[in-house]
C-alpha cells in the first residue's frame, strides 16, 4: 500500500468525467488499498479516484463511527434520495475552505465491490452528503460549483 497525492481543484483531472471500471484485477485492488491508506491518513470522510489522478469511477467512504470502516464503491449509481440538509461541506481537494451546500438527507447507492459483485448501500446525514459529494467528483463536479457561498473564518 502507499499514500497517493491528493490533487487540488486547479488540476484538470478533477473536472473530467470518469470512465467505468471494467477490470476487477490486482491493479484495481492496489488502487483501492492505496486510496484507503490515503483517506485514513488525510482524516477525510470520502475520496474519489480522480482526486488521486485516476479517471475511473471509484469512491471510498468511511462509514465507521469511532473506528474507520471503509466502504468501496466501484461504478456507483445514485438510486434514491430524499429529504434535505443544508450546511457546511469541505473537500480534501479544496483544503482549508468550507462552503454551504444543499444535499439530500438520505441517499441510496448501487455499486460493485472490488470483485465486481453488485450491492446496495444507504446512509443518512453525513453519509448521504458524502455519497453525493463523492459521486459528483466522478462527473467532474467539485462542491464549489454547487455551493451557495464559502463560509467566513468567523463562521468556521
Amino acid at each position: 500500500m502507499g499514500l497517493r497525492k491528493i490533487l487540488t481543484d486547479k488540476e484538470p483531472a478533477l473536472h473530467k468525467v470518469c470512465k467505468p471500471v471494467t477490470a476487477f484485477d490486482a491493479k484495481l485492488h492496489k488502487l483501492l488499498d492505496d486510496m484507503a491508506e490515503t483517506l485514513l491518513d488525510s482524516g477525510g470522510v470520502g475520496l474519489a479516484a480522480p482526486q488521486v489522478g485516476i479517471l475511473r469511477r471509484v469512491v471510498l467512504v468511511d462509514v465507521g463511527g469511532e473506528e474507520p470502516e471503509i466502504l468501496e464503491l466501484i461504478n456507483p449509481e445514485l438510486l434514491e434520495t430524499s429529504g434535505e440538509q443544508y450546511g457546511p461541506e469541505g473537500c480534501l481537494s479544496v483544503p482549508g475552505k468550507y462552503g454551504l451546500v444543499k444535499r439530500p438527507n438520505y441517499a441510496k447507492v448501487r455499486a460493485q465491490d472490488r470483485d465486481g459483485n453488485w450491492f446496495e448501500a444507504e446512509g443518512e446525514e453525513l453519509i448521504a452528503r458524502c455519497f453525493c459529494h463523492e459521486l459528483d467528483h466522478l462527473d467532474g463536479i467539485i462542491y464549489t460549483q454547487v455551493m451557495d457561498r464559502f463560509l467566513t473564518e468567523d463562521e468556521m
